[in-house]
């Protein structure tokens, strides 16, 4: 048996490293740490609640958004506060903007620029993926990066800045548009609804949010665009079979509004059938932290560096005791989406094909809807209505990030912080292994994967990391 240490990684948000048992060529144990403690859940013990607001986004540049909601979503529950029907939708808005963004980011910057390596210079799809993708080269980043900024300035028109707004509230967006704002909005929109049907797709967003069987999806992959390239290729590497998971796939639900939420909260096992949400625990037995509780309601953060068998300043979420695995392709799942269905049903699990296309399915999803959500503004009437001081009340402000399921388990007393708890998507992803020594769900995904003479330099490695989209800064708490 050979072991190999992989990391840092490059193209990911935060500190990364992985320890992989190679046996004949394949992975046979992974470990997965987060090498990095920030401390945000003791810099919020207390404070005045409402302080959250200001520094819970903080914790991350990419996806401060879902940061802001989540805090907002518990102090919402502590003051019984209802945002106007604006505000929900402005909300929608600005967290659509933020995981579009991430989710183009991942697929253009983080993802694809892995195949472009010489290790696949003998393919015959290695030149054309090369001059679109290769890193710093390829000139898809050229075509998508003002397209991104673009879309971004929702942003200033919803949220006054970006990252780290002060103007979403438990009671709705502080930023209200008039007529000129909202004939912004939409413009902004549909420019970048230009580029995804132009670049990306190739194709009717509606047509690509239609796709329900994997023969629909291989039909779409012969037309010209950036996402058909990927699954030409995707189908050459069979990245169906790469990096397979089996676990619990869990969604907090997404997008709310009067309605309901765009997309349903949930569990489901990979067959789709749906499971008890359950108790959700942390436990610190292979994490560089002190013995605590695993209800994160009693829980604490306090590292211990001198932990025997410890590995990462990651917790080790669980649901019901049993690891779980969040992101798109949950989301996706719990939702009832039929092509994400049927992909998992094919290999009995996630990989990263099943990944990748939950992820960049979801730009047409959600981009349709915030077109939907941009007309049903009115600027006649309010964004946001006034919070009432808040008491005292132990609550869970639960959201989706473009990466899966965050949860805020914050208790408030006398207006105070008396404990905060951030279990992030990545936190569930690359989680460490658990007191009975179950690992999380890229250490179970890492298991097989080939390696050859390239040792940790083989890309198949880089591909099942990337497809789970890892944030670490997210999880280092």
């Amino acid at each position: 048996m050979t072991r190999l240490v992989v990391g840092p990684f490059n193209r990911v948000e935060g500190d990364l490293e992985l320890t992989l048992d190679i046996e004949e060529g394949r992975v046979a144990e992974a470990r997965v740490a987060a090498t990095l403690y920030r401390g945000f859940e003791q810099i919020l013990v207390g404070r005045p609640a409402g302080d959250a607001l200001t520094i819970a986004p903080r914790i991350c540049g990419i996806c401060s958004v879902s940061q802001s909601l989540a805090a907002a979503a518990a102090l919402r529950e502590i003051s019984g506060v209802k945002p106007p029907r604006n505000g929900e939708l402005a909300a929608n808005l600005v967290h659509a903007a933020e995981n579009i963004a991430d989710h183009l980011s991942h697929f253009y910057l983080f993802f694809m620029p892995d195949f472009a390596r010489a290790e696949y210079a003998p393919k015959p799809w290695h030149a054309e993926i090369a001059a679109r993708f290769k890193a710093v080269e390829g000139a898809a980043a050229r075509d998508m990066l003002p397209a991104r900024a673009r879309l971004l300035h929702i942003m200033g028109l919803l949220a006054g800045k970006w990252p780290h707004s002060l103007a979403l509230q438990p009671g709705g967006v502080t930023r209200a548009l008039d007529l000129g704002g909202k004939m912004r909005l939409l413009a902004i929109l549909g420019d970048f609804r230009a580029f995804a049907e132009s670049n990306l797709f190739g194709a009717p967003l509606e047509d690509i949010a239609a796709m329900e069987t994997p023969e629909d999806l291989w039909a779409y992959a012969e037309t010209k665009a950036d996402f058909a390239a990927f699954l030409r290729l995707a189908r050459d590497l069979s990245l169906d079979k790469l990096g397979r998971c089996a676990l619990p796939l869990m969604s907090f639900g997404g997008y709310h509004g009067a309605e309901g939420p765009l997309f349903q909260a949930g569990v489901v096992d990979a067959a789709g059938a749906a499971k008890t949400m359950g108790r959700i625990g942390e436990q610190v037995a292979a994490s560089y932290f002190a013995d605590c509780a695993e209800d994160p309601f009693r829980a604490h953060t306090l590292p211990d560096m001198e932990r025997v068998g410890a590995y990462s300043f990651a917790k080790a979420p669980r649901l019901d005791g049993s690891p779980a695995e969040t992101g798109a392709v949950a989301r996706q799942a719990v939702a009832g989406q039929k092509l994400v269905r049927a992909l998992l049903a094919q290999s009995g699990g996630s990989q990263v094909l099943a990944r990748v296309v939950a992820r960049v399915l979801e730009i047409a999803l959600i981009t349709i809807a915030a077109e939907n959500w941009a007309r049903a503004l009115n600027v006649r009437e309010n964004f946001c209505e006034t919070a009432p001081p808040l008491a005292s009340g132990a609550v869970i402000g639960r959201v989706e990030a473009a990466r899966g399921a965050l949860g805020h388990w914050v208790s408030v007393e006398r207006g105070a912080i008396r404990a905060y708890q951030i279990i992030a998507p990545t936190t569930w992803n690359f989680s460490p292994r658990d007191a009975a020594g179950v690992p999380g769900p890229l250490e179970q995904a890492l298991v097989g994967v080939e390696t050859g003479a390239l040792g940790a330099k083989a890309a198949a490695i880089q591909h099942v990391v990337r497809s789970f989209d890892p944030c670490m800064v997210c999880t280092a708490h």
